[in-house]
């Protein structure tokens, strides 16, 4: 266990180097193809400009911005003691340092951690997920969040969620200035339109490509790493099940923020299935299982 965590975190550290980069270049053709289509080349320097400011600023602010898109709140030790408590026993036994506690007010069960790094990370739970878990299970779900947290897992998800969201408002951006440019409408090669549709279309897929390349191991690990921190892999097999009978998409869905979540908090659909960030809840409990043996 002690071998996989170190490869994960040294996995981990690459990983966010490479998708930042990857995200820039990514904005740069985007840019290109529109300052081509529209005899712009301010067009890519803009382009250029906005993904690496972004890409530095969200290493900072996406945590605040994925907290916000949550609708959660922060809560001290006397606004939810048993759940503030089952937090920071689990942050010692892990030699972490105490993350922020939150709370959302959503029915469907769910919870997820936040942050670049072990000194500024943030963990959150629904409402719905503290009423149908005992403190076991609360144990076992806080534990696989603390587990992303030590392996810094929350940095990866963190940066994926806020670089796939610039991924949607850039492509709505370069959608105004092909369609609202100064040039005129015969200047506007079909061509040249299939290719800046086509771009919107591929943008949002690769975002997703990217999620998927960083999420599904990650959550075995996590519960793995969460069995072996509370010494009870029932209490996670138990809290995956329930997960599973009570799953229902959450009210404050955001597809950017899909990969930070312990269950998919998206509506289901076959599309949603196949490119989903996460593995199916019956492979994690089965691995769970075989673990024990």
């Amino acid at each position: 266990m002690a071998t996989n965590l170190k490869k994960q975190i040294a996995q981990n550290h690459r990983n966010t180097v490479f998708i930042m980069l990857m995200f820039v270049a990514l904005m740069v053709v985007i840019g290109a193809i529109f300052a081509w289509l529209n005899s712009n080349p301010r067009i890519l320097v803009w382009f250029a400009v906005i993904s690496m400011l972004y890409a530095l600023f969200q290493y900072f602010f996406a945590d605040k911005l994925a907290i916000a898109s949550a609708g959660a709140r922060e809560i001290g030790p006397a606004d939810n003691p048993r759940y503030y408590q089952i937090v920071a026993a689990l942050a010692e036994d892990a030699k972490l340092p105490m993350p922020r506690v939150y709370i959302m007010n959503d029915s469907s069960p769910n919870a997820f951690a936040t942050g670049r790094d072990p000194q500024h990370a943030c963990a959150a739970a629904t409402t719905g997920l503290l009423e149908i878990m005992d403190d076991e299970e609360l144990r076992a779900v806080m534990g696989h969040e603390l587990s992303h947290v030590r392996n810094y897992d929350i940095r990866v998800s963190m940066i994926v969620f806020g670089l796939v969201s610039l991924v949607g408002l850039l492509s709505d951006f370069g959608l105004r200035v092909l369609f609202y440019s100064d040039r005129d409408e015969e200047d506007n090669s079909p061509i040249g339109v299939l290719i800046a549709v086509v771009v919107l279309i591929l943008s949002p897929l690769i975002a997703t490509i990217i999620q998927l390349g960083v999420s599904r191991q990650r959550e075995y690990l996590a519960d793995a790493s969460s069995a072996s921190l509370t010494g009870n892999p029932d209490s996670m097999i138990s809290a995956l099940r329930k997960l599973d009978s009570h799953a229902q998409p959450m009210h404050q869905q955001n597809i950017a923020s899909e990969a930070m979540y312990i269950a998919n908090p998206l509506r289901k659909s076959f599309l949603r299935k196949l490119f989903s960030t996460h593995p199916t809840i019956e492979s994690r409990i089965e691995r769970l299982e075989n673990a024990k043996k």
